[in-house]
Formats: C-alpha cells, structure tokens, sequence
C-alpha cells in the first residue's frame, strides 16, 4: 500500500470493531477511541502501524495495536490480521506466569 496511513474510520470497519462505516465514523466523532494516548475527534484522523487504539466499547474496552492497513474489507480472518489485541496479549502473559 503506497500510503502508509488510513483514516481511522475505515481502519475500525476494515479491522472489524464495528458493522458499518457510519457506526465507525460515529465511534470516531464520540471520543471513545484513542490513538497513542490522544482522544480522536475526526472520523479523518488517520492511522498508521504502530500505532495503539483504546476504543471503549459498551462490551468493554479494546486495546488494539494497529498492525497493517487494508484497501477492502475482508472476512472476519482477515479483519484480525490488521491488529494484535494488546488486552488479551497480556492476559496470556499473566495467566502463564508462575505464582511465587
């Protein structure tokens, strides 16, 4: 992909998080999502790999680290190749860790 950055709004409906990109694009305008610690206000605000997403969703709240960019929506499989769930990451790093 020539542009190493994506709006966020797409990144979120391409990466799966939300159904539709207008439920993307108004997760993005409430300020519940975050990138690297800075509150999103635009739907346009743009991502790149590397970076970290904090989107507080009613289910919970996500820590995703942006790992690729995707010019179309895939399928569910496809949808999780564009990030690492950094909340689940240590979850496996605290459950395999021995107890003193």
């Amino acid at each position: 992909m020539p542009d190493q950055h994506q709006r966020i709004d797409k990144w979120l409906w391409h990466a799966r998080v939300v159904r539709t990109r207008t439920a993307a694009a108004a997760l993005a305008l409430s300020g519940r999502v975050r990138r690297n610690g800075i509150r999103v206000d635009a739907a346009s605000r743009a991502v790149k790999p590397g970076d970290v997403l904090t989107i507080a969703l009613d289910r919970g709240v996500r820590l995703l680290k942006v790992l690729r960019l995707a010019q179309r929506r895939g399928d569910a499989e496809a949808g999780r190749s564009l990030y690492e769930d950094l909340a689940e990451a240590g979850a496996r790093e605290l459950s395999s860790d021995p107890a003193p």
